[in-house]
């Protein structure tokens, strides 16, 4: 049991009750929300109650990041479950799921008992495994999705890879639209997509190969035909153009169960970042042109695109400090991604409410998770933020064990400045 709770004279933004007001939320032993909203202003704290009065800082539902790559088992010295942990409860995310892309694959039950064992013993917020759609994430045989997912797994994906066996792909839909799992792929066709940036005149410039917007239109719109013929729950992981965004509007039209996500990485940064070939801007997708962006930032605030993930992928220094073409994809997230989005807010381009939907509630619903909301009665996962907290990104700062961030340097307005799981503090400034 915990110690109840008084958050008084705090903003609070709840999409899941669509309420923006000033109040007070009120957490109890058992790490449930008891009242949040202006009328728990008027309610009398409970017996023993530690009361922290937030004047001038902004409750929301702690974030949720529905795709970040850990390295472990298998790859440690790049991240552990419980340092992503920790960098998680930096910035602001209370609930992650973690990719199967480990040494060994998460591909059958032990494993996913073993990412919720060490997450349970070492991690400070909760972590839900993703299993592997297909064994070794080969694409060639599908995984038991039914056990997998009685056993945890709270989605199915084949991780950094696509997936090219259309027949598979039909059985692993039909298996589990029986189960209710969700389906999440990222969309980038292996032949057209070997390139290395994005295609077009600055790719020209610095001598690289191109990856086209048609490297990920074209296996997106295969999915999502799959995706209405089975009528499976689909998620298009990471998506990064406008012609994506309007597949999927198609998609729906038709009835199609389908969501999107994009990477934070691809509504702050273009490709021009990428400068004189720094690697820390190498991703999957490729980062596009600024009009892409602002397409992308648009379907973002219309909802079109569903949510927003960090795609937090450590690399190390092997991997990252490389001649470009050679490095590896990936960059971390995790304790970036708030800040980053709150630019987006700041700019005026998507409504607070929108954002905190897309990085907390919205995620929550699509993979069925117990977080996204302050109403009575959710777990009381709760991010403080203040708003126009400026920082500076500091690699030597930050809590993963990697250092791959593309924000080195950047400057900020607005960070979390406590985190709260289940109702007990895990970080504070």
């Amino acid at each position: 049991m915990n110690r109840p709770l008084v958050f008084k004279n705090v903003r609070i933004v709840d999409p899941s009750r669509q309420l923006d007001t000033i109040g007070a939320i009120i957490v109890g032993e058992d790490g449930r929300v008891l009242a949040a909203g202006a009328d728990a202003l008027n309610q009398g704290a409970p017996d023993g109650a530690e009361v922290r009065d937030c004047a001038g800082l902004t409750a929301v539902p702690g974030l949720v990041d529905a795709r970040v790559f850990v390295g472990e088992p298998g790859a440690e010295h790049r991240e552990t479950i419980a340092s992503a942990s920790r960098a998680a409860a930096a910035g602001g995310v209370t609930s992650f799921i973690m990719m199967p892309d480990t040494d060994p694959v998460i591909d059958d039950i032990a494993l996913v008992e073993f990412v919720k064992k060490t997450a349970r013993d070492k991690a400070v917020v909760n972590v839900y495994p993703a299993a592997a759609l297909t064994k070794h994430l080969a694409g060639e045989e599908m995984t038991e999705i039914g056990l997998l997912q009685e056993a945890g797994a709270v989605a199915f994906t084949n991780g950094r890879h696509g997936l090219s066996d259309t027949l598979v792909l039909r059985r692993a839909m039909t298996y589990a639209r029986e189960f209710g799992a969700v389906i999440d792929l990222e969309s980038r066709e292996k032949y057209l997509g070997n390139g290395v940036m994005n295609e077009g005149l600055f790719a020209s410039w610095l001598g690289l190969s191109g990856v086209p917007r048609e490297a990920e239109i074209i296996p997106l719109e295969r999915d999502l035909r799959i995706a209405g013929l089975t009528r499976a729950k689909f998620h298009a992981a990471k998506i990064s153009v406008p012609e994506s965004a309007e597949a999927i509007r198609v998609a729906r039209g038709r009835g199609a169960r389908v969501t999107c996500g994009i990477s934070i990485n691809h509504l702050a940064l273009n490709e021009n970042d990428i400068g004189e070939y720094r690697t820390f801007f190498k991703l999957t997708p490729p980062l596009r042109a600024e009009d892409d962006r602002m397409a992308m930032v648009q379907a973002i605030a219309d909802g079109t695109v569903d949510i927003i993930v960090s795609s937090h992928d450590p690399q190390d220094v092997d991997t990252k400090r490389l001649p470009f073409a050679d490095a590896a994809d990936g960059a971390i997230g995790l304790e970036t991604m708030l800040s980053a989005a709150l630019r987006l807010h700041h700019s005026g381009h998507v409504p607070l409410m929108r954002l905190i939907d897309a990085m907390s509630t919205r995620p929550a619903e699509i993979f069925g998770l117990d977080a996204g909301s302050l109403r009575p009665g959710s777990k009381a996962d709760i991010t403080l933020i203040d708003l126009d907290e400026p920082w500076l990104v500091a690699k030597e700062l930050l809590l993963s064990r990697s250092k791959n961030t593309p924000f080195e340097d950047a400057r900020f307005s607005g960070r979390a400045v406590a985190t709260y799981v289940a109702g007990k503090c895990v970080h504070s400034l």
